[in-house]
């Protein structure tokens, strides 16, 4: 009996000490499993943390050297890359290859340009991007076999939309908004035979909504203006835009169209410095005499374009008339356009030209003192008030569209009412100027 309860004894103190040996062994094995999977976790984060090269240009550049520079002036490819240790033959084979992809003489002074340059002591160039455009950039590859690649950019169109009140202008208001000169040249153009915009008077109010062209977050150009409401001496006008097909038009609440067979202004969005006259001292002649056309003043070298499209049937210089265009739109209308510090290429007697395409620039030739255009406008041979002749309008919204235009229409409205017009800046100087003096 003794013996049998030693042997039980001895089981327990077996079974007692296996536990815990075998318990030490899982506290061991648990450790180590932590371990590992702390030693694992730490390669895991390693791992997940990638060296990621920098792209440029569609290359990896991280061991190259960058260099950003602009074209000067009669800079050209061959003077560029004789920097860079290029030889002659590989700009020749260059020239060559870039042909059919883009003009090299079209290189323009001011454009950027960049140069990926191995890190020797000689900045040998790996490749020369040159960008004509914010949209577009040519790579000209410069390794064994060169290359050449031109490259579109992606092109985004936002919607956007600007609010104002007229303090000074026009002009001066949206710029103070941010708004580009081209976008006021063409809110312009949209009303510009029904608002005497250079008559705006303080106060008058608008909304806009437009598209804006951006790459990479960068705007780049104005995209179409979808719609406008501009409060004129206390009376509201509405724009829609609208395609019958026939391109861009835009179109009153009652689907009329805004537009004319002509446009209203031969420059973009500039100033009167002389209007139509049946008397007017002459600034160079000093006498008084009568101006039969509108004065606009503008820098020199600014665009000129045909109101409407035509046949040129005078493109000379003249004494009095300076480097001038007469335009022939039909056998009613003509217009002239006096003073061009020169006339456009391939502008010639018998050209056709279409509605807004340049025909000259402004000068101060003949018999003027200052930058300006002088526009003329005839009637059935008779010079008439160019600002204030009445055209026929363009088409209507035609009767099978009428049901899709009242659609978008309702639509852009609803987005234009919506539209808060801030409130504008008060002057606190001069308004405690004027209390005091109260």
């Amino acid at each position: 009996m003794k013996r049998g309860i030693l042997v039980g004894v001895l089981v327990i103190v077996v079974a007692v000490v296996g536990y815990f040996v075998i318990g030490k062994i899982s506290t061991n094995l648990q450790n180590r499993s932590m371990e590992m999977d702390a030693e694992l976790a730490s390669i895991d984060s390693t791992v997940i943390e990638i060296f990621e090269p920098t792209i440029l240009f569609g290359m990896v550049v991280d061991s190259m050297v960058v260099i950003e520079d602009h074209i000067k002036r009669n800079q050209n490819l061959s003077s560029i890359l004789e920097g860079y240790n290029v030889s002659n033959l590989k700009i020749h084979q260059l020239a060559i290859s870039s042909k059919s992809v883009f003009d090299v003489r079209k290189m323009v002074a001011n454009r950027k340009y960049t140069m990926i340059c191995y890190p020797d002591s000689m900045r040998t160039a790996k490749a020369m991007i040159y960008e004509p455009s914010p949209s577009e950039y040519v790579v000209f590859n410069l390794d064994d076999s060169v290359s050449v690649e031109k490259v579109e950019k992606e092109v985004v169109v936002v919607e956007k939309e600007l609010a104002g009140i007229i303090e000074m202008s026009l002009a001066v208001s949206m710029s103070d908004l941010g708004a580009s000169p081209q976008l006021t040249n063409d809110f312009v153009d949209v009303f510009a035979w029904q608002i005497d915009f250079f008559r705006l008077q303080k106060g008058d109010r608008f909304k806009m909504i437009y598209e804006e062209k951006q790459v990479e977050g960068e705007a780049i150009g104005i995209g179409k203006i979808k719609g406008i409401y501009f409060q004129h001496f206390g009376n509201d006008y509405y724009a829609y835009y609208f395609d019958q097909g026939s391109g861009i038009d835009y179109f009153d609440e009652k689907g009329n169209s805004l537009r004319k067979a002509f446009l209203k202004y031969p420059l973009d969005f500039t100033r009167i410095s002389s209007r139509y006259s049946g008397n007017r001292f002459h600034p160079v002649q000093k006498r008084w005499k009568s101006h039969r056309g509108t004065d606009f003043a503008a820098p020199r070298g600014t665009p000129i374009r045909s109101v409407g499209d035509g046949i040129i049937v005078e493109a000379r210089y003249s004494k009095f008339n300076g480097n001038f265009v007469k335009v022939k739109h039909n056998s009613t209308y003509s217009t002239q356009y006096l003073h061009m510090s020169k006339i456009a290429s391939g502008m010639r007697p018998g050209k056709k030209v279409q509605q807004g395409q340049t025909i000259g620039f402004v000068g101060n030739t003949g018999l003027a003192r200052g930058n300006h255009l002088c526009y003329r406008f005839w009637k059935n041979g008779v010079q008439v008030d160019a600002l204030k002749i009445i055209l026929p309008p363009s088409e209507p919204i035609r009767k099978e569209n009428k049901t899709k235009f009242e659609e978008a229409r309702d639509i852009i409205k609803l987005q234009l009412d919506g539209i808060q017009i801030p409130s504008p800046i008060v002057d606190m100087s001069s308004t405690l100027e004027k209390i005091k003096e109260s």
